[in-house]
């Protein structure tokens, strides 16, 4: 599978930045390919956890509908936009991933999902609130992994001067 280059090179991201973004933030947009081939963009909260990204989401609706007949899916994420109006530019970091989207079945992957989202937005949480939260909301909801095959990140002009100075 063959991925095109990145045109502006320069300001392209390594693999360790791009994957300190992706620990860093906490949203991002997933985009599969929705209804009748319309594109679908979605925000969600997710976690990067062993190369993968993790979701959940309610168990139907259209995101698990495009999934299920179309797996490969794009997640960007955005680390900084700031706007520089008297300049007509904006100062930015993303990220964007490309890969296969899988929903967990497998009750031992599903709860090593739930786990890693949970332990992203309360970690401060303790084992039995932990527990709890698992145990009563894993009947609820669906996980989903992508499997990157592609991740590329990219800064502005501005970042990448004032990072090799």
């Amino acid at each position: 599978m063959s991925f095109r280059e990145m045109r502006r090179f320069r300001q392209q991201l390594s693999q360790e930045e791009c994957e300190a973004v992706l620990h860093r933030r906490t949203s991002g947009v997933l985009a599969v390919t929705g209804d009748n081939s319309w594109p679908y963009a979605v925000p969600l909260s997710y976690v990067y956890q062993d190369g993968a990204v993790f979701f959940h989401c309610a168990k139907a609706g259209h995101k698990l509908d495009a999934l299920r007949r179309e797996p490969r899916a794009s997640f960007c994420v955005i680390d900084q936009d700031k706007v520089i109006p008297e300049k007509y530019t904006t100062v930015y970091r993303s990220v964007v991933v490309f890969g296969r989207m899988f929903i967990l079945e497998d009750e031992a992957e599903l709860r090593r999902g739930v786990e890693a989202l949970a332990q992203k937005y309360y970690p401060q949480g303790t084992p039995e609130e932990l527990e709890a939260e698992i145990s009563g909301s894993l009947g609820h909801m669906v996980i989903l992994k992508m499997d990157i095959s592609h991740m590329t990140g990219k800064e502005s002009r501005e970042l990448t001067e004032a990072r090799n100075k």
